[in-house]
């Protein structure tokens, strides 16, 4: 195979799997090219990829040597998607009532989705993270898409069981918006004791969601690391009972009178 062919094949191979181990022997064998070329054609690859801002690759010697790719979305990247991002939200016709935002055709745009997912995932690469988990259902398709990145599987917290899944371990919580009893489930066999877990979710308010779902990984011993949400609102009349989070946009000053709306960097910069 050629060098330029080598080279097209290896950052496909990395990109699709991101965060896995793979040694440079396989890489030979799979390429029949001697270790140095390959050595050569890996500086190559993450040069471009640093260049590009896409991420790095990681490489460890010794016996069990090898490489493996970590996302790392840039920080120049990352801002002009938010940049992005603002402008689209501030449009006035998507205010709904109780000063919410439309967002349901972001949510459901692939391209879209998959940017979100990638910027979050950068914010959480370095990090031990088993599985990403989140709410239904608006939440399903960020998750999905920063978990891609990150190379974990997805578990979905839902609000009613579901038979097929069998016994499941629910809790009841206070919603910190409308301050309500509600109820989260989460089957016995979707997560294994003590697992690193990320939480994503759309949109958060008060955090009474998010805290909800903390309380429900409690009981399988989980290890929240990370959180991230894609906009969080910026209300001073809700108390917030989240501290530790990432958000790409704060959505300010929503006035459903003149309709005008605010929408700023969240704290992910």
């Amino acid at each position: 195979m050629k060098r330029s062919d080598r080279l097209v094949s290896l950052m496909n191979y990395f990109l699709e799997n991101p965060k896995e181990h793979t040694s440079l022997p396989s890489f030979s064998d799979k390429y029949k090219a001697a270790k140095s070329s390959i050595s050569e054609d890996l500086s190559i690859v993450d040069r471009i990829m640093q260049e590009e801002g896409i991420g790095y690759l990681q490489t460890l010697s010794g016996v069990s040597g090898g490489v493996s790719f970590i996302p790392d979305f840039s920080r120049e990247n990352s801002n002009q998607f938010i940049d992005e991002l603002c402008h689209t939200l501030q449009d006035s016709s998507r205010i709904l009532p109780g000063g919410y935002l439309y967002m349901s055709d972001i949510l459901g745009d692939p391209k879209m989705v998959n940017q979100i997912g990638r910027v979050l995932a950068s914010a959480f690469s370095h990090l031990e993270i088993d599985v990403v988990v989140t709410v239904a259902t608006k939440g399903i398709p960020l998750a999905y898409a920063t978990a891609s990145v990150l190379n974990v599987p997805v578990v979905i917290v839902r609000r009613d069981p579901k038979v097929t899944e069998g016994s499941s371990v629910s809790i009841n919580y206070v919603s910190g918006s409308s301050r309500k009893i509600q109820t989260m489930v989460l089957p016995k066999r979707s997560l294994r004791d003590g697992a690193n877990v990320c939480i994503i979710d759309d949109f958060m308010k008060a955090g009474g969601t998010i805290n909800g779902m903390t309380s429900l990984l409690g009981e399988f011993n989980a290890k929240v690391q990370a959180i991230g949400v894609l906009a969080e609102a910026d209300d001073e009349e809700d108390e917030r009972e989240v501290d530790s989070f990432t958000s790409l946009v704060k959505i300010k000053n929503v006035n459903m009178k003149q309709k005008t709306i605010e929408v700023r960097h969240g704290n992910f910069v």
